[in-house]
């Protein structure tokens, strides 16, 4: 019981930390805590992340739902159907081993495009491949915010987060019944994602008046090396398995 105590409250901290960034700067929830609860407790995996994951973006529509870019969105949802389909035959098709790996590169190469900050304009194509490859790392891995973010990162803070918001709630919610039409949804990962929620709600409401220092990049730095750390010690552990 004390050990599940222990995994409760590290992987809600992890949520905690995810979410206070996504409220700022509207991603971040999947780069911490995917590798941390990864660790913890992979069998739980990807279903827990994503119920945290629909839940997130009700807060941040409820103030900046009139900032959402409908075109751009339907466009990256265009490309996330068929995205999902190929990250639920990853989840069904690869060992748990194999799928700890998958998770700590896609987390390692997240957080590298994230800090090289390239360039992507915003057009239908690039927008329906940025969907694409959300659907396949957030439906097998929880992690599906950095290539939608790239594509955004020239718009104003506000857009970005009520975008990426209403795409995260609807993707996910899409995951979710993928996932459990592929019976890769136990209950366990839904009691647990749920039980994270209370975490996720706490950094959202501390991410408010911190919103601009984060949007300014004080502490996104410090949150990528956390997470690339964290991918690094997932890679590991399942290697020397």
């Amino acid at each position: 019981m004390a050990g599940e105590w222990f995994v409760w409250v590290i992987a809600g901290f992890a949520v905690f930390v995810g979410a206070v960034v996504q409220g700022g700067v509207g991603f971040g929830l999947g780069l911490m805590a995917v590798p941390v609860i990864t660790v913890l407790d992979p069998s739980v995996m990807p279903g827990a992340v994503q119920i945290v994951n629909m839940s997130l973006p009700v807060f941040t529509l409820a103030a900046e739902w009139r900032g959402v870019d409908w075109r751009g969105l339907g466009f990256a949802l265009l490309g996330r159907l068929p995205g999902s389909v190929v990250g639920a035959v990853i989840v069904t098709q690869v060992s748990t081993q194999a799928l700890g790996v998958f998770v700590g590169t896609m987390v390692l190469v997240a957080v590298g495009v994230t800090v090289a900050a390239v360039a992507v304009p915003r057009t239908a194509p690039t927008l329906g491949a940025a969907g694409f490859v959300s659907g396949v790392t957030g439906t097998a891995t929880g992690i599906g915010g950095p290539p939608m973010a790239l594509v955004y990162q020239h718009a104003k803070g506000r857009q970005v987060r009520a975008t990426l918001a209403m795409f995260f709630f609807l993707s996910a919610g899409q995951s979710l019944v993928i996932l459990a039409a592929v019976d890769h949804l136990p209950g366990r990962s839904v009691l647990t994602g749920v039980l994270l929620i209370p975490f996720m709600v706490a950094g959202f409401a501390v991410s408010g008046p911190l919103r601009r220092y984060l949007d300014g990049g004080r502490v996104r730095a410090g949150i990528l090396v956390v997470a690339a750390l964290s991918a690094f010690v997932l890679i590991a552990q399942q290697l020397v398995r």
